[in-house]
């Protein structure tokens, strides 16, 4: 808690580093536009090939684009794109600070009186923030277009029906909800791998037991937050 407090002093803190900002929405962001891309549209194929199979049997199956749309827009692009980031990205992050301290790179740093937190985490986050809502809302196109394709090419269901349906009863709460839940999972990831990296020692076996923890904790974290969310939406804003 003292480690988010002080991440969060230092965010207000000018001025800031753009360049490293820009840097890191690049590494987030950019790079990872395809294995994330890959990751919805085949999450949405699935998704829309198990909704379709049982919707067969009510004569119901051109719902199935308003259920993927809304199940991936709320719940499983913020979700997926996140636990593909903290594969490819979260791990970088505190593999990366981790051997920096355990070189001593971190203490050379704050022997000059350059601020670890200032100079390697805050960038971060604010990269992680913009970078990961941004990726969230190629993933929601993404992962709706593997539904279609699912749905008018594999199972022959009628596209003009299943695409009214969707934009029917597909409201932008269900958007921008998920987009406000990946801007947390983004913080969230952020935070506790940039922890983790900070606090690694033992040379470089420290440095694979504090990636694995990382890892482990910001997945469960992000999963539990979700929960936390939707259940704050549903309950107090009705959405």
């Amino acid at each position: 808690m003292r480690f988010l407090g002080d991440c969060c002093r230092w965010l207000f803190v000018p001025p800031y580093r753009i360049g490293q900002i820009a840097e890191h929405i690049e590494r987030i962001g950019l790079q990872s536009i395809p294995i994330v891309a890959l990751s919805v549209f085949t999450t949405g194929m699935i998704l829309a090939l198990q909704l379709i199979n049982i919707m067969y049997i009510f004569r119901a199956e051109t719902f199935a684009g308003a259920a993927v749309a809304i199940a991936m827009s709320r719940e499983l692009a913020p979700v997926v794109t996140a636990i593909v980031l903290i594969a490819k990205n979260g791990s970088a992050m505190t593999a990366e600070i981790g051997s920096m301290k355990v070189t001593e790179q971190i203490s050379a740093m704050e022997t000059m009186a350059v601020s670890p937190l200032r100079y390697l985490v805050v960038p971060r986050i604010f990269a992680s923030v913009l970078a990961f809502p941004a990726l969230t809302a190629i993933a929601n196109a993404v992962g709706v277009y593997g539904g279609y394709f699912v749905a008018a090419y594999v199972m022959s269901v009628n596209r003009v029906a299943y695409n009214q349906t969707m934009f029917f009863f597909v409201d932008p709460d269900d958007i921008w909800t998920g987009l406000i839940k990946a801007a947390v999972f983004g913080f969230i990831v952020t935070v506790i791998c940039c922890y983790h990296g900070l606090h690694t020692s033992g040379g470089a076996k420290g440095v694979g037991r504090r990636t694995t923890a990382a890892v482990v904790i910001s997945t469960v974290a992000i999963l539990v937050a979700d929960y936390i969310m939707t259940f704050l939406f549903i309950r107090f804003l009705g959405l």
